[in-house]
């Protein structure tokens, strides 16, 4: 066994493997930014230098796998409330964002990291502007992330035209390409914001660079009816046609598809990024999960943004992703918690190409792993650790947090960020934006 530099112990250990073994009373050895071992019980000498991490009898579990956000929205959390889709978007959103600068993308970006690894998400995939900015934020809260700049028709407010666009990724993929925490994917918006030649030309660079491509699809009815009203077909068979779909291909939301949708879906082997709380804020509806589970398609889960859901916890997205299935089918089997949580964890690794490297609590992978204090009301007494992950835990009784091996968040208390200066700077910057609303 390699040198061992901390131990978490004293806890059930949710492994969320295959077979997603549990260990009552366990423990996991850490050795630099890996897991090496993990069992019951710790019965040696502890190893002279190591740190000791008592869960307390809590859940030792992965890190949650955010698929899908915009996190430097959080400088526009509640902005615009209560609209539809293309309502908040184009008058209220895209203008908010012609103002931003990298300045306001990083601050955004390090508020919604604190509060995803405060809330016990190890790793998030974001699509913003001036991306580069989020990916610094994330390297220096210590967070795992995926980032890709959005790719769309008209100028963006950090590149320009779209040419620039795909410069920008390119150049994103070259810098961080070795990095032990940021990865990088390619991120059209949308078919209905993109031509046909664009998506191409992302899926061509995706495929290069062998990198995610991460794309919103058939989001709304409205969207599906657009599209189809410019290729005669539906969003994801109008991308099937283009020759776009693939492995490498994260769909977000997939709310309006129909079962022909899903054959195409399941035959490409896309991923699906399902965002309930999002959709249900902006009457979207409730995407086919069950559906497209049952035809082999790999669902994983996201919160969006700050700005449409309102917050990154995805605990709580867990329950209501679970509740939601149950309630859209009048089946109260479907979407079971051993299920969900496999959407939130080992899958949601998958579908980013991150499956070797997080998602699941194995020796050889990293060390991203979160303790949940379960010696709480809400969550007295335990039958089933499953069931409690995904109908009791909130992000709020996430007491510690691991990532790549090292402690980011102890007893609440996050150690990678200044938090209250943070905070004071957002609310200063929310003014602005207040002030520019109300224009």
């Amino acid at each position: 066994m390699k040198k061992i530099d901390m131990i978490v112990k004293n806890g059930t250990v949710v492994t969320m493997d295959d077979a997603c073994t549990v260990v009552e009373d366990g423990f996991v050895a850490v050795s630099g930014d890996t897991i090496s071992a993990l069992g019951k019980e710790f019965l040696m000498p502890v190893p002279e230098g190591a740190r000791v991490v008592d869960a307390q009898g809590g859940i030792i579990m992965p890190g949650l796998v955010n698929t899908h956000t915009h996190v430097s929205m959080t400088c526009f959390r509640g902005l615009a409330d209560d609209l539809p889709l293309m309502d908040w978007l184009h008058h209220h959103i895209f203008p908010a964002e012609s103002r931003l600068d990298y300045s306001m993308v990083l601050a955004g970006a390090k508020l919604g990291c604190a509060e995803m690894l405060l809330s016990g998400s190890t790793c998030f995939c974001d699509m913003y502007l001036f991306e580069d900015a989020v990916a610094s934020a994330a390297k220096e809260a210590k967070i795992r992330a995926v980032c890709g700049e959005v790719l769309y028709d008209f100028p963006s407010p950090n590149y320009g035209p779209v040419e620039k666009g795909f410069e920008y990724t390119r150049a994103l993929a070259e810098k961080w390409k070795d990095d032990p925490l940021v990865s990088v994917a390619v991120e059209p918006h949308s078919p209905y914001l993109c031509a046909p030649e664009l998506l191409i030309r992302a899926a061509s660079i995706s495929e290069e660079y062998d990198l995610p491509m991460v794309i919103h699809v058939s989001e709304t009815e409205d969207e599906v009816e657009e599209i189809k009203k410019r290729y005669g077909k539906t969003p994801v068979a109008h991308m099937a046609d283009i020759g776009v779909l693939s492995s490498r291909v994260l769909a977000c939301h997939c709310v309006a598809i129909n079962e022909k949708d899903i054959d195409l879906l399941a035959e490409n082997r896309v991923n699906v990024s399902h965002n309930p709380e999002s959709n249900m804020k902006l009457g979207a509806g409730i995407a086919p999960v069950p559906l497209m589970l049952s035809a082999g398609v790999r669902v994983v889960l996201g919160t969006d943004g700050p700005a449409s859901n309102n917050d990154l916890d995805l605990f709580c997205e867990m329950d209501t992703a679970a509740k939601l299935g149950k309630v859209g089918t009048l089946d109260p089997t479907a979407m079971d918690a051993r299920t969900v949580l496999g959407m939130a964890t080992r899958e949601g690794a998958r579908a980013l190409g991150l499956g070797s490297v997080c998602g699941t609590i194995e020796a050889g992978k990293k060390a991203d792993i979160i303790i949940i204090d379960t010696r709480k009301p809400h969550l007295t007494p335990m039958y089933d650790p499953f069931s409690h992950l995904v109908y009791a835990v909130r992000g709020s009784d996430v007491d510690t947090v691991i990532v790549n091996g090292e402690i980011v968040v102890e007893h609440r208390k996050i150690l990678s960020i200044d938090l209250e200066s943070l905070k004071a700077g957002i609310n200063e910057m929310a003014k602005r934006v207040a002030c520019l609303k109300g224009r």
